[in-house]
């Protein structure tokens, strides 16, 4: 339960700053990718909470799991600037992060931090 709790204040605290995504200050956005992600609250709102997950599963998990998935986060944000400027493309792409990760959050809640 204290997880859960933990998880709605880290993804409300994002919410308070309307002027950035979860990951960048959408008023230093270059890239298309960014500025798609700040132009849509669908993708933001996915960039916020994909961000708040991956933040908190890295706090949870040993030195080794998290190299992985930091690993894995540097490739999937390559895919992710891949979009350009697509939004389908984007809420795809986010939607595949989001579940990889939640089920790194359902083993965290199954078993602990590992």
């Amino acid at each position: 339960m204290k997880l859960f709790t933990l998880y709605g204040v880290v993804f409300f605290s994002f919410l308070s700053g309307s002027v950035y995504a979860a990951s960048f200050n959408c008023d230093k956005a270059e890239t298309p990718t960014e500025h798609a992600i700040c132009e849509h609250r669908t993708i933001n709102d996915a960039d916020v909470k994909m961000a708040t997950t991956y933040n908190i599963i890295k706090r949870l998990v040993p030195m080794g799991t998290r190299g992985m998935i930091q690993d894995e986060q540097v490739k999937w944000l390559q895919l992710r600037d891949q979009c350009g400027n697509s939004s389908r493309c984007l809420s795809e792409v986010y939607k595949m992060r989001q579940q990889k990760l939640n089920l790194y959050m359902e083993r965290v809640y199954q078993q602990g931090p590992f």
